[in-house]
């Protein structure tokens, strides 16, 4: 079986993302879509709350796993018994910072593969930033987000 990781705080989870995860499942048996804390980020959702929205993106798709992982991506890979590690690529600056992560990475776990999967040319200016942006300020998102997404943060937001 082959398998693979694709990880990210997904804060929420955009339509990029969801088309990285449909190319992984043309290529791959499993997807693994690991939710990842990153310190750095101020995230407007909670773990569960992206979780939630993405097995709901994905129900009905028993090859795709939701998972909360806290801590580094190379042992993530071993726990899920998997060298392949997934980023999706929207531009230049999305390949030098993916680059930079996969050297420091690859020093820790030298059996790592990381694929790149550029995004779709539709997709290129979306962000989990911009949806959040969208959302602050009461303006349209629901082209940003798959429709299970959109359903879940508006039926959150009507509370």
């Amino acid at each position: 079986m082959k398998k693979c990781v694709f990880a990210g705080t997904f804060d929420p989870f955009t339509v990029g993302h969801e088309d990285t995860v449909r190319t992984c499942l043309k290529l791959f048996d499993e997807v693994v879509v690991a939710l990842v804390e990153n310190k750095q980020k101020h995230c407007m959702f909670s773990l569960q709350e992206r979780k939630e929205m993405i097995e709901a993106t994905f129900a009905g798709e028993p090859r795709v796993r939701v998972v909360v992982w806290e801590g580094i991506v190379v042992d993530l890979l071993r726990a899920e018994h998997t060298s392949v590690y997934v980023r999706g690529l929207r531009n230049t600056v999305d390949f030098e910072y993916e680059n930079a992560n996969f050297y420091a990475s690859r020093d820790l776990d030298k059996e790592m593969i990381t694929v790149y999967l550029p995004s779709e040319q539709k997709h290129l200016h979306i962000s989990s930033t911009l949806v959040k942006n969208c959302i602050a300020f009461g303006k349209p998102f629901e082209e940003y987000v798959p429709a299970a997404v959109y359903e879940y943060i508006s039926r959150k937001r009507g509370k």
